[in-house]
């Protein structure tokens, strides 16, 4: 199954002896589905079909229809050209044009779409275009999936790069667990010279259980062992594709969670400055996930 991302485009143009059709679409991303539909009024009838049979294909994502539809029957194209409308609009474009400093220009051609014909039968005609509208609309929505998987599987390649420099820090980290005791002990003696006399003697087994103490506090080997854990269901989710955008981010979430975790005990440079590249790959994964379905 194949990874989607929610950005994507989808174009095509049809015609039948009485009318061509272009149908463009784009999505990006949103958290839920969000459809908008901007077309010629004769189309509105399909509008709640097209709408659906988009949600069929596509779950998330902010969606664009675009519908041009124009009038080319082999009869003389003015032949249905209502003048009185044609008229008004020239009228009211120039009272704007008066009204402000805006200037306008006309051509013959601008007035042969179908919002200057002259009334019709709506019902046959819509029968004319419908075969048309359906088709034209599929074709433009298999080039927007087309699309959508491309990016998908760009963006999840990404995605595996930032993983697996995620997965190297880790492995920093781990090599580094066992090596908290030493700067703990220096700590404390430290302190303790700091605090008492040279001649003050250290009770070393006290000591020693104040300091397994103290690396009890500072172990993060449960905090590792959560992360690679996390990683795994990462990788074979990632593995199968499909839905993955919702679910990639509370992933995310989880391995922040255990990130600041271990950036809180850390007592080590070298293992802080892990932390800090391992958010920002996070963070970059993250980017990623907000655009896929």
């Amino acid at each position: 199954m194949s990874f989607q991302s929610m950005t994507g485009f989808g174009r095509s143009e049809s015609n039948n002896d009485s009318y061509s059709l272009t149908v463009e679409m784009k999505s990006v991303n949103h958290r839920f589905r969000d459809i908008r539909f901007k077309a010629p009024f004769i189309l509105s009838s399909f509008e709640n079909s097209l709408k659906k049979q988009l949600g069929e294909v596509f779950k998330r994502g902010s969606f664009d229809l675009y519908f041009n539809l124009r009038k080319v029957s082999k009869e003389n194209s003015f032949a249905h050209i209502d003048k009185e409308k044609v008229k008004s609009f020239i009228k009211d474009m120039k009272e704007i044009e008066n009204d402000s400093s805006s200037s306008f220009s006309f051509q013959a051609t601008d007035f042969l779409r179908s919002e200057f014909f002259q009334d019709q039968d709506n019902e046959k005609e819509i029968e004319i275009v419908k075969e048309l509208v359906f088709s034209t609309f599929s074709k433009a929505l298999d080039l927007l999936k087309e699309t959508r998987i491309q990016e998908g599987e760009r963006m999840i390649k990404v995605i595996g790069d930032h993983l697996n420099s995620f997965k190297s820090y880790l492995e920093e980290i781990e090599k580094k667990v066992h090596d908290f005791s030493t700067p703990v002990k220096n700590k404390f003696r430290e302190k303790f010279e700091k605090e008492f006399s040279k001649d003050y003697k250290i009770d070393e087994s006290r000591f020693m259980q104040e300091v397994i103490y103290t690396l009890e506090k500072l172990d993060v080997s449960e905090e590792v062992d959560r992360l690679k854990s996390h990683l795994e269901k990462l990788d074979e989710m990632l593995k199968n594709g499909g839905e993955v955008g919702r679910k990639l981010e509370f992933f995310i979430q989880e391995l922040g969670r255990e990130v600041n975790t271990i950036g809180s005990k850390s007592v080590l440079e070298e293992v802080s400055q892990a932390v800090i590249q391992m958010k920002v790959q996070l963070e970059k994964i993250r980017e990623q996930a907000l655009n896929l379905e």
